[in-house]
């Protein structure tokens, strides 16, 4: 059980890095890339991943990056795997706006600052559950198809143990999934107050 645990870990990581190459190809290539050329990059590059080398260790390169990182939560493996390798909706301001309030309050909070602990709350909490499914709904309410399939697919990897970890929490939210709202919170701002700027400028009287 443990070992086939260990390798659909390292499928994942292989996979998931392999999209963050093909995602980096995307970004320096001066024509967008056809999802078939996407897809072979893929393949080629989740298999240079997954396989060892031969040089001394029988570790892959995946094995590495997982042990950097860890596992990364359902939620962020999937939004990213979904918005590069397949056509999607731009990710709604609400779910990133959400993603960031509620590490802001969760990680200092689950590192000791307070006096409760909600890390805790993902071992089996009924209430956890319904408030992830809440949220779930939420996005439905907003029109996110993909967000909801996404959450459902986390609460089902959760409860069918596809990672080490028995903690819901770790399915739905990972530091890097929080940088990452915190991030694009940051550059929408930016982004704003530049065109409200020039905006301004444009239209200054004289």
């Amino acid at each position: 059980m443990i070992d086939w645990m260990q390798n659909f870990a390292l499928i994942e990581m292989a996979i998931t890095c392999g999209v963050i190459l093909v995602w980096f190809a995307q970004a320096f290539s001066d024509k967008p890339l056809s999802y078939p050329v996407k897809w072979c990059l893929l393949i080629l590059l989740a298999n240079l991943f997954f396989w060892p080398f031969g040089l001394g260790t029988a570790l892959p390169l995946a094995a590495y990056v997982r042990g950097i990182v860890g596992d990364l939560s359902v939620v962020l493996t999937l939004l990213l795997w979904s918005s590069v390798m397949l056509p999607s909706r731009p990710i709604p301001l609400s779910f990133k706006f959400s993603v960031t309030l509620i590490s802001l309050i969760f990680y200092p909070l689950a590192l000791g600052l307070g006096m409760f602990d909600p890390y805790s709350w993902g071992y089996g909490s009924l209430g956890m559950l319904i408030a992830v499914l809440l949220f779930a709904l939420v996005l439905a309410l907003l029109g996110w198809t993909k967000g909801v399939w996404i959450i459902a697919l986390a609460i089902i990897a959760w409860a069918g143990h596809w990672h080490e970890s028995t903690n819901l929490w770790d399915y739905v939210l990972d530091p890097l999934l929080g940088i990452w709202a915190v991030i694009a919170l940051v550059n929408i701002l930016h982004r704003k107050r530049r065109d409200k700027a020039r905006s301004g400028y444009l239209f200054r009287p004289g």
